[in-house]
């Protein structure tokens, strides 16, 4: 749940922090006080579009922070400590600024993140509902995202598999695709892998070619330094009075000296190991000094073998290993385009496949959401009933997706595969008794679509692990009994959860746990805003006044003190 928001020269709001509870707490106030503007803040808190107008006219950037407490098993826990996002006690600090300049900088917890990450989590953490959503529910294309919503838990493993088979049917299609190019760009192809096979095996590379030939250019453009350094080290070591003859008669002497103090043996040996080491190390220089030798040819020849590797690599890779891969590559694609029609027939197979392996997955997901659509049904009429929309009748319909030209054939019938298989679904409905079902968004009311909307939170709370449910003016377009099932129904939401709710119906705020204010007042010629969480007398003026409209009377507070009375009475456990 949300615990704390601070807010800080956003809009007209200077500074403000409020602490929020659990239960229901409703925002009420004059408009263009800040009701709105708040809920903004939060969406922006949770991800939404950022722009430089929200920045405070004369500041340099605008703050939003937001405290939430979440439990410990919430999967976006889980997902926060994948991304290295530290979690203590079990809650989570989002803040974002928003610059002058229009800039967004987001934090998790303290941590630098991308928008889309922010997003990610703030998604979780709080469900935003507003005039959007009633838009939302009017645009069919949005009700098969509704459904799956409700039907996620059985969805869950069907859905991947199919995911995963349709990523493969559609690699096979564009593979087909690309092999059944016309004969022109073939051919073209065929010429250009053709010349660039034979450049290279022309050259006859061998593995690491390069690097060897480098090390052989090197030894032969210093072989001169080569023979003086290997000549001296000999001549040092064997020459006349050098260094062998010193190191043998050193051993000789040692030997004397070890036959009068024994303990001096270890050390003649030491020495004497060392004087063969060494011996045989000098017929080693030795042998290395005749055997070098400057070849002036060979020189050429490896300069001109190293030229013409490089100019292979600047076309096919950088060093031996890439081009010889490359080669491969190719020689690959033009055996592939040579035989391009066993290869289109043996692929078409592979796709034929594919399609009936996808067909049988996307069939299982039009069974699971068929069964999931009646149970919501069922759960729609049951809430609606509530709402005083007992004789409406809802009804979800899952139909084949319109195929065009190009889908596949199963089974002697076209059909057209999305990512999310092979379904269309639109709600429809009839609001009065012998009325034929008509598509939700040519038949409700904006009173009827609010209603709606508020059912489906309600069924969908169970599915989500939503923390936080904001609704914005969603009572829109109702009044009298109407208004108090959706007081009832907003308030049930809230049992045991939080939800946050800007209205304009008395009956919603009177059933609110906190009920806070919201005013503007000017301050050194700016407009600034307050919130007031208001005590039981506060809350009976305030009603008074969202239901007189104009002037507050004796008869519209009495008429307030009874509608809170109802709350109490209506929120108190069966």
């Amino acid at each position: 749940m949300l615990i704390e928001l601070s807010i800080k020269h956003f809009a007209i709001i200077d500074e403000l922090t409020i602490p929020f509870e659990k239960g229901l707490t409703v925002l009420t106030g004059e408009t263009g006080a800040g009701k709105s503007i708040i809920i903004d803040a939060i969406g922006l808190l949770l991800g939404g579009r950022g722009s430089a107008e929200f920045v405070r006219h004369g500041e340099k950037r605008a703050e939003i922070e937001g405290l939430f407490s979440i439990e410990r098993r919430h999967p976006i826990v889980k997902k926060a400590i994948e991304l290295g996002i530290d979690v203590q006690d079990d809650m989570f600090v989002l803040r974002r600024d928003i610059t002058a300049q229009g800039k967004s900088i987001c934090r998790v917890n303290g941590k630098l993140v991308t928008l889309g990450i922010l997003r990610e989590i703030g998604s979780a953490l709080v469900d935003i509902h507003g005039q959007h959503e009633h838009q939302a529910l009017l645009q069919a294309e949005h009700h098969l995202g509704m459904l799956d919503s409700y039907a996620k838990v059985p969805l869950g493993n069907t859905m991947t598999e199919y995911k995963q088979l349709y990523e493969r049917a559609n690699q096979l299609e564009k593979q087909v695709k690309h092999l059944s190019h016309n004969e022109q760009e073939m051919a073209q192809r065929i010429d250009l892998l053709t010349y660039q096979l034979n450049e290279i095996n022309e050259a006859k590379l061998e593995p690491d070619e390069d690097r060897s030939l480098a090390e052989e250019r090197f030894k032969l453009a210093n072989s001169e330094k080569l023979f003086q350094s290997l000549k001296d080290s000999y001549a040092n070591l064997y020459g006349d009075g050098k260094g062998l003859d010193y190191l043998m008669n050193a051993m000789m002497h040692l030997e004397e000296a070890a036959s009068v103090d024994k303990n001096l043996q270890s050390l003649h040996e030491t020495i004497s190991s060392c004087y063969y080491v060494i011996e045989e190390s000098t017929y080693a220089i030795r042998d290395q000094v005749d055997s070098v030798e400057f070849d002036p040819n060979r020189l050429d020849f490896i300069e001109a073998r190293l030229n013409d590797i490089q100019l292979l690599k600047r076309k096919y890779g950088e060093d031996v290993e890439e081009i010889l891969e490359y080669a491969s590559k190719i020689e690959e694609e033009l055996d592939t385009i040579l035989h391009k029609d066993d290869r289109v027939l043996q692929l078409q197979k592979e796709l034929d496949m594919a399609w009936r392996d996808l067909y049988v997955e996307a069939k299982a997901i039009t069974n699971i959401r068929k069964k999931a659509a009646e149970k919501l049904t069922k759960a729609i009429h049951k809430e609606l009933k509530a709402l005083y929309m007992e004789k409406t009748v809802m009804e979800i319909r899952i139909e084949d997706r319109t195929p065009t030209k190009n889908s596949p054939m199963i089974d002697g019938k076209s059909v057209s595969f999305g990512l999310d298989g092979i379904d269309q679904v639109e709600f429809y409905i009839s609001t009065n008794p012998g009325e034929p079902m008509k598509p939700l968004s040519k038949t409700a009311s904006g009173g009827e679509v609010s209603r709606i909307m508020l059912a489906l939170k309600s069924i969908f709370q169970s599915h989500q692990q939503i923390t936080s449910v904001i609704f914005d003016e969603v009572d829109t377009g109702v009044s009298g009994r109407v208004a108090q099932a959706i007081a009832e129904r907003i308030h049930s939401i809230a049992v045991g959860s939080q939800v946050l709710c800007i209205t304009h119906l008395p009956q919603v705020a009177a059933m609110a746990d906190t009920h806070l204010y919201i005013a503007k007042f000017e301050k050194s010629d700016r407009v600034k805003t307050s919130v007031t969480p208001l005590e039981v007398d506060q809350k009976v003026d305030e009603l008074a006044r969202m239901i007189s409209g104009v002037e507050v009377t004796d008869l519209t507070k009495q008429h307030a003190k009874e509608l809170l009375e109802l709350a109490e009475q209506l929120k108190e456990p069966v």
